[in-house]
């Protein structure tokens, strides 16, 4: 059940490079999505919430994610996961970045400090009372501040079926290269703050690494609304065994209105 948690922090915000003047979202935001295996099975939940804070001196963003196991599930195996992410208000470039987690028994406790001038990423590993050094990736991201980084940079106008969008992750103590497909528009049907409404969205695919976790490389597919808030909505992801899916069920502090049909 963990790679649900990280499905979501991922993969939920899509776009290019470039970062906007302004932004698809603000302080106070927040998400709540539920999450369920192989279509009826409730697996557990996971939030998203962005503030306003200093880091060093800098104005940043600071989010935390959380994630967790519920129900029968959580019966078996349990999962408590917390990331945050701090980066720069103006270019959305990362400063900081926590990941501690528990899944079932494992743990890890890991804070990254980025150095963009040098190209660099102090990993502190507080489990394993490790720290070291590796270069990174130009405009690199962690695994939070993609998610608002390439949100805020969708330009739908230029968006063709069969394109690919590529960009940099440094995650744990390694460089990561993520490439997705864009799919085209769709309509879905959702149910979201106690209404069932229709949302038009922009559909995508990501690659992943096909073999334990996933069946194969084209296993993803997730959908983000094509209003201005570039919103995760849904997500779908075959496993090896069954499937996980995530569904926005709850939102709060969008900085422009969700556009919605309201079913009849």
């Amino acid at each position: 059940m963990k790679y649900i948690f990280v499905i979501v922090l991922f993969f939920a915000g899509l776009g290019f490079s470039g970062v906007q003047k302004d932004t698809a979202f603000q302080k106070g935001e927040w998400f709540k999505f539920r999450m369920s295996y192989s279509g009826w099975l409730k697996a557990g939940e996971a939030t998203l919430k962005i503030d306003e804070k200093q880091l060093k001196g800098k104005p940043v963003f600071h989010v935390v994610g959380k994630g967790k196991t519920t129900g029968l599930i959580n019966a078996f195996f349990k999962v408590r996961d917390r990331y945050e992410s701090y980066f720069d208000r103006a270019t959305g470039a990362p400063y900081k970045f926590i990941r501690k987690i528990d899944e079932g028994g494992h743990t890890k406790d890991i804070e990254i400090e980025f150095d963009h001038e040098a190209h660099k990423a102090t990993v502190n590993n507080k489990k394993r009372k490790k720290i070291s050094t590796h270069t990174t990736e130009s405009d690199v991201q962690d695994m939070v501040s993609m998610y608002y980084y390439l949100r805020n940079n969708i330009d739908i106008e230029d968006l063709k079926i069969g394109d690919e969008i590529r960009t940099n992750m440094f995650f744990d103590e390694e460089n990561y290269g993520f490439k997705l497909k864009y799919l085209g528009r769709e309509t879905i049907k959702v149910d979201v703050n106690g209404s069932k409404v229709k949302v038009k969205t922009l559909k995508f695919r990501p690659y992943v690494m096909a073999g334990r976790v996933f069946k194969e490389e084209e296993s993803l597919t997730l959908w983000v609304s094509a209003d201005k808030n570039r919103i995760p909505l849904r997500i779908k992801a075959d496993l090896a065994v069954g499937s996980l899916r995530a569904d926005l069920e709850a939102f709060r502090g969008l900085k422009y209105s969700f556009e919605v049909e309201f079913e009849d």
